[in-house]
């Protein structure tokens, strides 16, 4: 009789431990499964305007969205054929349609690899020191005060490059020297011992990609829109160049005919 009853006990114990754990798992289950749906609504993307709300904003010659470029995507390897995405950005508020067509200020699932080693070091980094062990010598690469995060090594057969997406001015004027402010690119050759800035007056280096095996890159600039010293990356659209290593110039990867045919298209102002 004890051992029937201390078995109905245990069996009472386990059978409540059982209920108490199936309640939490299903409590968890419903509460991470609306976290991860409102993470996808959160995610979803806005679509362009519909054709009734475009007609208004054009009776206002007003308009919401711009263009905005992606990182080039190497689609043919062969032949060293890139694509590059067209997307869209919508404003935070409206703007006049003639303000961006000049722009002074303002995906394809196969993605090879470039055949290059590179390495990332991440960090809050305010210089870098260049160092040969062998000779002794050292080298400081900046002589004023900067702010940066990302130090890349790219690899190529005659030279290291060392590149850094870095802050040198408060722009957003929170009195500090931070990544919410605008950035140029700095690139460190190895080989020749030169620090390149790459860089527009009043935007920001959002991205940057080397095209193919050469020391050529595109680079894509934040638009600060709103004149408020920051580059919103969902707000704000960007603009992609080409950089020429070797020159030093910047110059449009996309023609200006068709980024303003792109634009037109996206506001209604073409039929």
């Amino acid at each position: 009789m004890k051992i029937e009853r201390y078995n109905q006990k245990l069996l009472a114990v386990l059978g409540t431990v059982g209920v108490i754990f199936l309640t939490v798992a299903l409590i968890s289950f419903i509460y991470f499964s609306i976290m991860d749906l409102r993470r996808f609504d959160n995610d979803i993307e806005t679509g362009i305007l519909s054709d009734e709300k475009i007609e208004q904003l054009q009776k206002e010659n007003k308009r919401e969205q711009v263009v905005s470029y992606e990182n080039p995507r190497l689609i043919d390897t062969l032949n060293s054929v890139y694509i590059i995405p067209v997307s869209h950005k919508t404003l935070n508020e409206q703007e006049d349609i003639n303000g961006l067509l000049g722009i002074t200020k303002s995906s394809s699932s196969y993605e090879p690899n470039d055949n290059r080693y590179s390495s990332l070091y991440y960090g809050a980094f305010n210089n870098l020191i260049v160092y040969n062990p062998k000779d002794g010598t050292n080298k400081k690469l900046f002589d004023k005060r900067v702010n940066f995060n990302l130090i890349k090594a790219e690899y190529f057969e005659d030279d290291i490059l060392l590149l850094m997406n870095v802050s040198e001015k408060d722009t957003y004027k929170d009195g500090v020297i931070n990544l919410l402010d605008f950035k140029s690119l700095y690139i460190y050759s190895l080989d020749k011992k030169e620090l390149k800035k790459v860089g527009i007056e009043g935007m920001d280096v959002f991205n940057f990609k080397f095209l193919n095996n050469e020391k050529n890159l595109a680079i894509l600039f934040g638009v600060d829109k709103n004149d408020d010293g920051q580059f919103e990356e969902y707000n704000e659209p960007t603009l992609i160049k080409k950089y020429d290593f070797n020159s030093g110039k910047l110059t449009e990867i996309v023609d200006k005919k068709i980024n303003s045919e792109l634009q037109k298209t996206l506001e209604g102002t073409k039929k």
